[in-house]
């Protein structure tokens, strides 16, 4: 039980005995106490005051009293306007660092029996990864590890969309200007070989619709531009994809491509093989850059069949209707969701069809209680739709399916547009990020007489340490702005700076082994400084973290507290000498700086950061 635990135990208690009422446990609001005040806890009384029909200073003086009476570890309270601050001895602070220092697995918690998959990245394989999939990467991965410290099971999974109108474009485009290249024969990476020419084929496609529009005897639109009711931009869509559908020669030798793919013709095939091989080998390449690996792949080549069994079943429980022309929809109208289609009048699938599917063999495959997914805000509406068909389908999983929705990611200059061949490439990115890095580290000062590999590896740790502590430490669900520079800085926010911090600690413990420092020492040390105990709390407050984290599916609440924890350090670090003074000292605060760097690399570890030696 933990203190706050024993806390709330005690304030149940403290009113049944003190007024003769039984409150839940789960209805005591505690919260640390706000640094403007003294304490380490405080209480929310007003409650109980209506109860006790008494004013919310005098419940909190009378709880007060019962509360340091009753737990040892409480030795003084205070009121302040119906709020109970309780500050606990350094005894139990001392003991409570003693403890943690031999549980090996604190903010780790024991395997709670339950499966939860976690589905991020889901790439296409017309062009490679950029910085909107590096934080759908990094939500994923971060989201997964700390589903794993809570005790689930996390399966971490993606489902690659591998065919269709945009993989074929590339393909035609590859056969209309690729003069047999290979990733190999122009020494590229493979994805960045693909995704060239799906730009080829955009950019072709302009040149193609320029040429038609200055031409004679152009037909009529067969729709109208009505400012009132559509942008320029959809206005342009909306022609786009008529011209596309309806007079383009390239829209057309794209969409003999897919009729001819999904007729399982063989050197259609063979090419659709070929060109998405050359993919994966260049989405593996970019994944172990980042350190992230999947469970199980699934492929939309595979699952775009599935759901029309389940569809069916659902027209016979009345779940879906049949319009005149044989599409299959939901009326969703009751859920303020509107009719929604699953299955074409030609019985072919929809994107809702195939996630409907994906998500019942997925069941199959792990029986999972959860399934996660996360997807841009883009895909609010598809999700709620999705999870509400599964409801009424009876899913066994369907109370456990979430929607880790985030926003989208912009640079300092502004939008990213994959069709114009604008967006910030994953790999560059990357290598930015690892060159601000090895420019920061040479300027401080402390990495340059060390052997290459070694400096290599620190500029690598750093570097990818700034990507992605600025990718999670945002709440998922804001839009952000990436800056690479911001990034890397040592002050403020960011990872290099508690990276900073955990290589202290990691000098304090060096320090301590060549001065044959006894840890054993530390328990005769007498009293705490103020940022002793303030760091000590905070540490204490890291396994309720993980599991608010897991609850609420947010990486960003583990990276604001590890950004606190080096900050708190960095106080201590700067208040309180460490070396140099009596042995009961030194050890304390040798041991708290070992605590401090090991939930550091812990807490960091969840968001997929390694943590270097030096810096």
């Amino acid at each position: 039980m933990t203190v706050v635990d024993e806390i709330k135990s005690s304030v149940v208690k403290g009113v049944e005995d003190l007024y003769g009422i039984k409150v839940d446990p789960e209805k005591v609001i505690t919260s640390l106490t706000r640094k403007e005040f003294t304490g380490d806890y405080t209480v929310v009384v007003f409650p109980f005051s209506k109860m006790a029909k008494k004013k919310p200073d005098e419940v909190g003086v009378e709880m007060g009293k019962y509360l340091v009476d009753n737990i040892d570890q409480i030795n003084d309270s205070n009121v302040i306007k119906g709020f109970l601050n309780l500050s606990l001895s350094d005894t139990y602070w001392k003991n409570f660092l003693f403890n943690i220092a031999n549980d090996s697995k604190y903010g780790k918690f024991d395997k709670n029996g339950k499966t939860v998959l976690v589905e991020f990245s889901s790439p296409n394989t017309n062009k490679p990864l950029h910085l909107g999939h590096i934080r759908n990467i990094l939500l994923g991965w971060s989201a997964a590890k700390i589903l794993e410290a809570a005790g689930y099971d996390a399966k971490k999974v993606q489902i690659v969309n591998d065919r269709g109108i945009a993989i074929c474009k590339s393909m035609v485009a590859w056969q209309l200007f690729g003069e047999g290249a290979t990733p190999a024969s122009t020494n590229t990476k493979g994805d960045h070989f693909i995704g060239k020419y799906y730009v080829q084929f955009e950019t072709a496609f302009k040149e193609e619709y320029k040429t038609w529009q200055n031409s004679a005897d152009l037909p009529a639109l067969p729709f109208e531009h009505d400012p009132e009711k559509m942008t320029e931009d959809e206005f342009w869509k909306k022609h786009k994809n008529w011209y596309f559908n309806n007079h383009s020669k390239l829209g057309a030798s794209a969409k003999e491509m897919l009729l001819k793919w999904e007729a399982n013709d063989e050197a259609t095939r063979s090419l659709w093989k070929q060109m998405n091989g050359w993919v994966y080998e260049g989405f593996d390449e970019t994944y172990e850059k980042l350190g992230v690996n999947f469970d199980k792949l699934y492929f939309e080549s595979d699952t775009y069949i599935l759901g029309k069994d389940i569809i069916e079943e659902g027209l016979k429980k009345n779940i879906f209707y049949r319009k005149e022309d044989s599409s299959v929809w939901i009326d969703l109208e009751d859920a303020k969701l509107d009719h929604k289609l699953v299955l074409r009048s030609d019985g072919t699938s929809v994107y809702m069809t195939q996630d409907i599917g994906t998500a019942n063999v997925r069941h199959q495959d792990y029986g999972m209680d959860k399934m996660v997914y996360v997807v841009a805000d883009e895909q609010d509406y598809h999700f709620k739709v999705l999870f509400e068909i599964m409801k009424r389908m009876g899913a066994p999983y369907a109370d456990g399916l979430f929607h880790l929705s985030y926003g989208m990611v912009d640079l300092p200059t502004g939008k990213m547009k994959s069709r114009e061949g604008t967006v910030i490439d994953a790999d560059d990115l990357v290598k930015e990020v690892i060159e601000e890095a090895r420019l920061k580290c040479l300027e401080l000062g402390e990495v340059g007489n060390l052997p290459i590999d070694q400096q290599q590896e620190i500029f690598y740790k750093v570097g990818m340490s700034a990507l992605k502590y600025f990718i999670v430490k945002v709440n998922p669900k804001k839009r952000m702005v990436f800056d690479p520079k911001e990034s890397v800085d040592f002050q403020g926010q960011t990872g290099p700076y508690i990276q900073y911090a955990f290589v202290r600690t990691n000098g304090v413990g060096n320090t301590a082994k060549k001065d044959e420092v006894n840890l054993e020492d530390a328990k005769a040390y007498k009293g705490l400084e103020p940022s002793e105990r303030e760091l000590i709390l905070q540490l204490s407050e890291y396994p309720h973290l993980v599991q608010l984290a897991a609850k609420e599916l947010d990486p960003s609440i583990i990276a604001a507290y590890c950004y606190n924890i080096a900050k708190l350090y960095s106080k201590f670090w700067n208040d309180c000498k460490i070396f140099g003074l009596d042995k009961e000292t030194v050890a304390f605060r040798v041991l708290l700086s070992q605590q401090v760097g090991t939930i550091l690399k812990s807490g960091m570890e969840l968001l997929g950061i390694e943590m270097p030696e030096q810096m």
